[in-house]
């Protein structure tokens, strides 16, 4: 995935609301950008880190760049922006680059399923085949080359594990694929220390079938690329 403009580049003054930053380009003020991430981005966000932005161009807009990357202290890239996540894992998914899934013929993006009316991130169809439901989650926490998820406690992915075991119910393939946007994550397992639920849920989806694979990406400043698919551990 090649960004179409060169970002932006700046630092890191704060993140704030969740949704904004504030960031210094370097043009003797300070510019307020969104931040595409609801997340908790712990060791993603702190003040100094070099940042890169994309730009609108659209003078209408409130917010006129996105954080798109940050730049550690250790040179290691992390990408911010979430959304970036799904469209890898649409990559990776569609140019058969995990092994067990490569022989699924067509894949959708973001549709409707189950009893709560929520969205897959990605839906594969294949003839006289199961569905196979795709919830994709982005992985930034790096706790000395390991990766975790969450990075806080978080509700909404519990509901997201119990949802694909409902899917495995019905016969249906059921698969939580980890992409892996902080460079210096080597492996993934889920974050015990963070949210014993969720990684209990998975050890239960595990049990009922749902499958794990955790995807490695290469970041810079011009494009994000699928590197290779590495360790989940789940015990």
């Amino acid at each position: 995935m090649q960004f179409n403009k060169p970002l932006k580049h700046g630092v890191l003054r704060k993140r704030y609301k969740r949704f904004l930053a504030d960031i210094d380009f370097g043009d003797g003020h300070i510019t307020t950008v969104h931040c595409p991430n609801t997340g908790a981005m712990t060791g993603c966000a702190e003040p100094g880190y070099e940042v890169y932005c994309s730009d609108s161009e659209n003078p209408k807009r409130k917010y006129r760049y996105t954080w798109e990357l940050s730049l550690t202290q250790d040179k290691d890239w992390i990408v911010v922006n979430t959304q970036r996540a799904n469209a890898l894992a649409g990559e990776a998914l569609r140019n058969g680059f995990i092994e067990p899934l490569k022989n699924i013929r067509e894949w959708v993006a973001e549709q409707k399923y189950g009893e709560q009316n929520s969205r897959i991130d990605w839906l594969g169809k294949s003839d006289d085949s199961p569905l196979c439901f795709v919830e994709v989650k982005s992985v930034t926490l790096n706790e000395g080359g390991h990766g975790f998820f969450p990075d806080a406690v978080s509700v909404r992915a519990h509901k997201h594990v119990q949802e694909l075991m409902q899917m495995r119910q019905q016969d249906h393939r059921a698969v939580l694929l980890f992409m892996v946007m902080h460079r210096g994550i080597n492996d993934v397992a889920p974050a015990q220390h963070i949210d014993p639920k969720y990684a209990q849920l998975c050890i239960e989806a595990a049990d009922a079938g749902v499958e794990f694979y955790a995807v490695k990406t290469h970041i810079s400043d011009a494009a994000i690329k699928l590197d290779r698919q590495i360790h989940f551990q789940l015990r």
